[in-house]
């Protein structure tokens, strides 16, 4: 990437100020547009730093029961690509900082289809991308097209990513590297610190971008304790686990919904914060 992002531009402050970001994710059109609009819209007051916007796809294969829940439930509102892209263009009238990240699969980029994709990416205001089930062999695909609209890819790193595939991954990446902290799917375990922070460690020996970790973080506590040692935390089954708590007899949002979500996400901004 030549220019700076807003990506770039937020970790950047964050590194002065001294704390590690609070990434928060979020499905888009969960459990309704309206709804869904309104989280969006209140998350960085809430004390969101980077947001992730899901793509709801029918199947979400690197996703625990709760995002594919949300996932679903989107769906069955109606939801799709063109209004999750409206969307980011409405929160971009109102915010022009925080970056924005589309996360999830190939399959919606790619019937849109792929290059007017991209287009309507950047006209809405979107920051970078996160797609889980294409690999750097694939980069052709939509990677390079994708840093040649000025947007970030961000890529995944695991548990299971060692020394060899490691530079193969980092190749590539731009915004931040996500780092996965368990093996497995979203939302199933609870990190172990000790080892994230040294995988984090490893993987800092190998780029200078910022390191992101998600998967697993749930409670403020273990929000604090990831931040100590990495550049970014990530959060999201906890958030759409409180979007669906908070749903009626008949899975409609009530009057806790929103405010459900934005006072976790309070919560864990604290946490980073104190």
């Amino acid at each position: 990437m030549k220019q700076e992002t807003r990506i770039d531009r937020r970790f950047r402050a964050l590194k002065i100020e001294g704390r590690a970001a609070l990434v928060t994710f979020v499905t888009a059109g969960d459990p309704d547009f309206e709804t869904s609009r309104q989280i969006l819209f209140g998350l960085p007051g809430a004390g969101a730093d980077i947001i992730e916007l899901g793509m709801p796809f029918s199947d979400p294969m690197a996703d625990g029961p709760a995002i594919q829940a949300s996932s679903l439930r989107a769906l069955q509102a109606g939801h799709d690509m063109h209004k999750t892209l409206a969307m980011v263009a409405e929160f971009r009238k109102r915010d022009t900082d925080t970056p924005i990240v589309l996360m999830g699969y190939y399959n919606p980029i790619y019937v849109y289809p792929g290059k007017k994709f991209l287009d309507a990416a950047v006209k809405a205001g979107v920051d970078g991308l996160i797609v889980v089930d294409l690999p750097p062999e694939a980069d052709d695909e939509l990677c390079l097209p994708a840093m040649e609209h000025g947007l970030n890819f961000i890529r995944l790193a695991t548990p299971t990513t060692d020394a060899k595939r490691l530079p193969t991954v980092l190749a590539n990446t731009s915004g931040f590297v996500y780092y996965v902290s368990i093996t497995g799917i979203t939302g199933s375990a609870a990190p172990d610190v000790n080892s994230v922070q040294k995988q984090v460690a490893r993987i800092r020996q190998s780029t200078k971008l910022p390191v992101a970790v998600g998967f697993g973080v749930r409670t403020a506590a273990q929000a604090r304790e990831i931040a100590a040692g990495a550049d970014g935390v990530v959060v999201g089954s906890a958030l759409v686990t409180a979007i669906k708590d908070s749903l009626g007899p008949k899975g409609d949002a009530t009057g806790k919904t929103v405010s459900g979500v934005l006072d976790l996400v309070k919560s864990l901004a604290a946490a980073l914060r104190s």
